[in-house]
């Protein structure tokens, strides 16, 4: 049975996350519900990259599923689009190898967060409107964060995970005029991780929280921690790496 591999924009506002819920809307539940149309009332599963929260968004998650079909690959994204609703999209759809795993195969993610120090207001569903930033002392921060550390300090408990260690390998704030974006790329994220990293180091730039603090809750982590979560709307998956 062919396996696809399609790449997936969606406007996280309206959903309750990516993963599936028995009352509540959600990506994956949309994306399943198209698939079954078209598989004529025979459900077909679907296996994302990662598992966005309410209200964040994407514009590059991955997922795979099998299906049996005639349709060529455009095919199938055309019909897919055309049995899903306005805010969300298929993107690209490929035949992949049948060991393609979407979340197990990936080798990097990357997330944007969008933050603006002004009071313009028509992006205001993706953008969290922080006020003035300093845009050294958040790239101090950020930059301490680059390398293999353990992230339970900033991520929501979860005892199903054997570790709460993760590789970042990039992490910096750029600004445009009054749109100051961050920039993070790791091997994986946990719960909440980057919401939690980004809302405290708006506090540091705030003054409102100290940045040995910061440094000491990366070298030194502990659960229950009292610390800062950015809103979902300013999050963006935005592109999964695989091997070639």
């Amino acid at each position: 049975m062919p396996r696809f591999k399609i790449k997936i924009q969606y406007d996280g506002t309206g959903y309750r996350g990516w993963q599936l819920q028995k009352e509540d809307r959600t990506v994956q539940g949309e994306i399943e519900s198209a698939l079954t149309t078209l598989n004529k009332g025979e459900s077909i599963r679907i296996y994302g990259a990662g598992r966005t929260d309410t209200g964040v968004h994407a514009t590059g998650q991955i997922a795979h599923f099998d299906f049996k079909t005639d349709m060529d690959s455009c095919s199938l994204k055309d019909a897919m689009n055309g049995n899903l609703p306005r805010d969300s999209r298929v993107m690209e759809c490929l035949v992949v190898p049948p060991e393609f795993h979407a979340r197990f195969s990936a080798k990097q993610r990357h997330y944007y967060y969008r933050t603006r120090t002004d009071d313009f207001l028509l992006d205001r569903n993706y953008t969290w409107h922080t006020g003035p930033l300093d845009q050294n002392i958040l790239n101090e921060a950020a930059q301490y964060i680059v390398g293999n550390h353990d992230f339970t300090s900033f991520s929501r408990n979860n005892e199903d995970l054997e570790h709460r260690r993760a590789i970042v390998y990039d992490s910096v704030w750029k600004g445009d005029g009054a749109v100051v974006n961050y920039h993070v790329t790791a091997n994986r994220f946990l719960h909440h991780m980057v919401r939690y990293l980004v809302g405290t180091m708006v506090e540091i730039s705030r003054g409102k929280f100290e940045l040995e603090r910061f440094k000491n809750l990366i070298d030194h982590p502990k659960d229950n921690v009292k610390i800062f979560k950015a809103p979902p709307k300013g999050l963006v998956l935005t592109k999964v790496d695989y091997d070639d």
